[in-house]
């Protein structure tokens, strides 16, 4: 997996967010999200347990109620585990 199919997915997540009716500070956290994740990929040193469980909670917030959102979020989470990050 790349950084490519990482990108890919962050455009997917926020075309979805953009057709979903979410809370601002919801909207915030996946935005935080978004952007914790480029800092990641491209750091020498990244500390991603913290991104991790970030997506994580915000993939069980929408797990019920927006399943498409939770579904590339889940995506977003299994390749950056392919990635070792």
């Amino acid at each position: 997996m790349s950084n490519e199919k990482i990108q890919q997915l962050l455009a997917e997540l926020q075309n979805e967010i953009q057709k979903t009716n979410v809370d601002a500070g919801t909207r915030e956290s996946l935005q935080a999200l978004d952007a914790d994740i480029n800092v990641l990929l491209n750091s020498t040193a990244p500390e991603s347990n913290a991104v991790l469980e970030q997506a994580k909670l915000l993939e069980a917030k929408f797990a019920a109620s927006h399943p498409t959102v939770e579904r590339v979020i889940r995506e977003v989470i299994d390749t950056l585990a392919k990635m070792g990050v």
